[in-house]
């Protein structure tokens, strides 16, 4: 087997560029966890609620990213979190 030596700044490139595309993959990945409810507006609002204490906000940054009123007194949200707490 043979082995090509490489300088330190060609170590340091390599690991960098590949840094680079780990972040790069993740972001096209997304890193926000999205769920959309049709619901009542009182289920709505238990659910909501049933997201912030499973997920608090603090930790996920978790919150209601859109919503809008639909015939028949539903409600359609969005709920966005991240996918874990550091």
């Amino acid at each position: 087997m043979s082995f090509e030596r490489k300088s330190p700044r060609d170590v340091a490139r390599s690991l960098g560029e590949r840094s680079r595309e780990h972040a790069r993959q993740k972001l096209q990945a997304g890193t926000w966890r999205r769920e959309t409810f049709t619901l009542s507006r009182p289920e709505a609002r238990a659910k909501a609620r049933e997201w912030f204490d499973l997920y608090p906000k603090a930790a996920y940054m978790t919150e209601i990213e859109s919503w809008r009123e639909i015939p028949g007194d539903q409600i359609e949200f969005t709920m966005r979190r991240l996918p874990t707490a550091d």
